[in-house]
């Protein structure tokens, strides 16, 4: 069975990476209790320093819609809006397995 994955991207103000990482390594640590999100890595790059990639595995697409309904997500959500100038989506996905991946 496939699980749903994303790649997103987040650009922010000039200077807000930091804080965004946060932002974002906060999220993560809330999905920590979530089965049904079995990967969220943030990342950054090296060429591009006001953008945040995340990589995220989900059971389904269903998990992770109802993610974004969750209080503490709703909270980061907020704090992360007033530094974000814009949002992607770079692939959307359907992971089949490897390491990091549950086979159920």
């Amino acid at each position: 069975m496939s699980k749903f994955s994303l790649f997103g991207k987040f650009t922010v103000q000039e200077g807000k990476r930091d804080t965004m990482v946060e932002i974002l390594l906060e999220a993560a640590k809330s999905m920590k209790d979530l089965d049904e999100c079995e990967i969220y890595i943030v990342n950054i790059s090296e060429t591009e320093p006001n953008a945040i990639h995340v990589y995220e595995v989900w059971s389904n697409e269903e998990a992770h819609q109802a993610s974004l309904s969750l209080e503490a997500t709703q909270t980061l959500i907020n704090r992360a809006k007033p530094i974000i100038t814009g949002m992607e989506r770079i692939n959307i996905l359907s992971a089949i397995g490897g390491k990091g991946i549950s086979s159920n």
